[in-house]
């Protein structure tokens, strides 16, 4: 994968960059969708459509990259890098993402906030084993570790929830909202690696402006996806009701909807920002490490129960965080040092 003109050190600030985005999306996402459900929404495909809807925000940070361009390189600067095959593959992981956010949703509906702990542990696992078969990542002892203890204590989340199960839906569609959670997950474990692979067979330099223009494409398609499934649900129809009819209010209803599409655009932004700074694995682990900081938010604006295991799932997320970044830092470290040593020895053949 082809880094256009970055340093390790400006890659290093970018991972930061995305990790926040990402941070803002994962944690405040699931918050969102729940806070609509719980407030009278009921429409599982808008609340799908919702996930990539604010694609078009994209627009601006790659209008401000087109100006600096025009800026620095002039009449040669060019409009847009993405090519008609990054084109069709974006598009196609798109709609696969479209398919992923009605499970995700429709999951959404029958779950408590703290019940998503099962997907992301889930995912977890599942962007591991894809990113292994895919993308052929390498695993070291400390990734390892870090899967498992993220995976475990998110586990522990997740089986321990089955009493916070919400009032009015019964034991069927629970079970059901969780088997469509965790097929979310799969598919989404699957999803991760792929935008990874078409990073890596781009075969041009991977610039910030194609990354923006690939997940663009791929949220486009997901929202055309949700908008045919809203259009045989007669969803548009349905919204102006629903938003009368909203505990919050009217107004509330419309504040709640478009700060669900700003904060899930920063979740997508954040996973391919940072898959583009290090690896699809590396956003899965920070998915799954910002569990607990969601269980908390959950705790405290759903008044959800903060059981012993939940204090548990903290600490082993904490640690599998702490295990991963120690193992990046220690491989880091032994590619510096093998640096000058294969500088010495190319010196010293040259000289001979």
């Amino acid at each position: 994968m082809e880094h256009h003109g970055l340093s390790t050190t400006m890659r290093r600030i970018l991972l930061l960059i995305n990790c926040l985005i990402l941070a803002v999306g994962i944690c405040g996402g699931p918050l969102m969708m729940r806070l609509y459900y719980v407030e009278g929404g009921s429409r599982v495909w808008f609340s799908s459509w919702l996930q990539t809807a604010g694609w078009p925000f994209t627009l601006i940070p790659l209008a401000i990259l087109y100006f600096y361009r025009r800026k620095t390189e002039g009449s040669n600067a060019k409009l847009y890098f993405i090519t008609p095959r990054i084109f069709i593959a974006s598009f196609v992981i798109g709609v696969v993402t479209g398919v992923d956010d009605f499970l995700y949703s429709w999951g959404g509906s029958k779950l408590p906030v703290s019940t998503s702990s099962l997907l992301l542990a889930a995912q977890l696992a599942f962007t591991a084993i894809g990113a292994f078969f895919i993308v052929k990542l390498k695993f070291t002892p400390y990734s390892i570790n870090a899967v498992v203890l993220l995976t475990v204590g998110a586990v522990l989340l997740g089986v321990r929830s089955n009493g916070d199960r919400p009032e009015g839906v019964t034991s069927k569609a629970y079970i059901l909202g969780f088997m469509m959670t965790l097929l979310a997950a799969a598919l989404y474990g699957v999803i991760l690696p792929c935008i990874e692979l078409i990073y890596l067979k781009a075969k041009q330099a991977i610039t910030a402006t194609l990354v923006l223009e690939i997940q663009m494409v791929m949220c486009f398609a997901a929202t055309v996806f949700c908008t045919i499934g809203m259009i045989a649900n007669n969803d548009f129809q349905a919204i102006s009701k629903e938003a009368k009819q909203f505990n919050l209010g009217e107004a509330r209803y419309y504040t709640v909807i478009v700060w669900t599409t700003i904060i899930w655009q920063c979740f997508f932004v954040g996973v391919i920002g940072v898959i583009y700074c290090s690896s699809s694995l590396m956003s899965g682990v920070m998915i799954a490490v910002l569990l607990p900081v969601t269980e908390v938010l959950a705790v405290v604006f759903f008044r959800e129960n903060f059981s012993g295991e939940k204090g548990l799932a903290l600490f082993l997320s904490l640690w599998g965080f702490v295990s991963y970044f120690y193992g990046e830092f220690r491989q880091t470290k032994k590619q510096k040092n093998k640096s000058p040593k294969t500088e010495m020895t190319m010196m010293h053949t040259e000289s001979v």
